[in-house]
């Protein structure tokens, strides 16, 4: 549980707390939490579709009131920008919602996905600016809902990451204020006050929402980095998971739940072959990657022998479940070098989606693990199997 007396905001006081962790990097929580923030942005490609579609709409109606070669040429570029950042996105998903990814991969797919992003916001506060300077009121309109529309998703959508939605909000917003302020119009210089006070309260709740989020990818944590652990992997143990399972049900009391149950295939073989102290070392790598590919908030505890266990809270559907299954399996894939020897395993994973809160873990459990044995069975089907329950 959390010390009551400890200082500093959770997630500063889980960092601490991951510190103390013996053969744990001293980042690596705030590296797991920056990672899933990064995932956050690439969940949703809807609003981005919605946006291209909505600015070209806009841009062929404002054209058609209001040509001009600066409208037509920023017009352009808006749509392209929009085309690129939906293109970006759709291109990128499935690597940053199943990869396991370090800081440094998800600093590279912020940064793709940040650029066409604030690309975009700028060109639209341009095209926003552009059409305030003629004097149709209609197109005013028009172009106001837009702006208001995008901000409205840019807080949602990037909200986790909140040096880029506040600057796309001030790229979107600020120029079509300036014009309006300076417009003589007191209608349109209250407009831009008013705009401009909502853009300073949009900063603050990103902010807010930030933390939150933060703090809640905390209180998941809090009892997996002072859990009784096992003492090869440093991982919980089961007794630990339990706990864990009971505190975040209290923490998440609505969504459902994703019971993934795996153990790894070609281990008794590497164990026989080269001896316990290579198994050894095999079972402490294994665990250091699945910390890396599950999600922040998520739990990975080892139940015993080869045999590991991850819980997912308050997942939206059976697809990010699907994902992280996925995820897991291709992350323990990878190439090991274990005392200079090269080692292949691969894994099958098991999974139960259960949406009935009074199901005890234990229960979770075993329907897993009998998915993960019906899913050796069948060989000749891919590694994974997961039902909901």
């Amino acid at each position: 549980m959390t010390q009551r007396h400890s200082s500093g905001t959770v997630p500063e006081r889980l960092i601490q707390a991951e510190r103390d962790v013996p053969g744990r990097a001293t980042s690596s929580l705030g590296d797991r939490i920056y990672a899933e923030q990064v995932r956050s942005l690439f969940v949703n490609a809807t609003p981005a579709a919605i946006m291209l579609l909505a600015f070209t709409f806009s841009f062929v109606l404002a054209h058609g009131r209001m040509p001009s070669t600066a409208l037509t040429v920023v017009g352009t570029l808006g749509v392209v920008a929009s085309a690129t950042r939906l293109a970006c996105t759709y291109w990128l998903r499935e690597e940053a919602l199943t990869a396991s990814l370090d800081r440094q991969a998800a600093r590279r797919l912020e940064i793709i996905f940040a650029v066409p992003y604030t690309a975009f916001s700028a060109l639209l506060g341009v095209f926003g600016m552009l059409v305030f300077l003629g004097t149709n009121a209609e197109v005013h309109m028009l172009v106001i809902c837009l702006i208001v529309g995008y901000c409205a998703g840019v807080a949602t959508n990037c909200g986790q990451r909140p040096l880029l939605a506040i600057s796309s909000i001030v790229l979107a917003v600020i120029p079509v204020a300036l014009v309006s302020f300076f417009s003589g119009d007191s209608v349109y210089v209250a407009m831009a006050l008013i705009a401009s006070a909502f853009v300073i309260a949009g900063a603050q709740s990103v902010q807010v929402r930030c933390q939150g989020a933060q703090a809640e990818i905390g209180q998941r944590l809090t009892s997996t980095l002072q859990a009784r652990r096992d003492t090869l992997t440093r991982l919980p143990n089961r007794l630990a998971l339990r706990e864990y399972f009971r505190e975040a049900r209290s923490i998440t009391p609505t969504g459902t739940v994703a019971v993934h149950y795996l153990d790894l295939d070609g281990f008794k073989q590497v164990n026989d072959l080269h001896g316990h102290g290579v198994g050894d070392a095999l079972l402490a790598a294994v665990a250091e990657r699945l910390r890396g590919a599950i999600r922040a908030g998520d739990i990975v505890a080892r139940l015993g022998g080869d045999e590991f266990a991850v819980v997912q809270f308050g997942i939206g559907n059976g697809e990010e479940a699907e994902r992280l299954a996925r995820r897991v399996a291709l992350a323990i894939r990878e190439p090991y070098e274990i005392e200079g020897l090269p080692i292949l395993i691969s894994t099958c994973v098991g999974t139960i989606i259960n949406q009935d809160r009074n199901v005890e873990l234990e229960t979770l459990l075993e329907r897993a693990d009998g998915r993960l044995y019906e899913a050796k069975r069948q060989r000749g089907a891919p590694q994974l199997s997961i039902v909901a329950a």
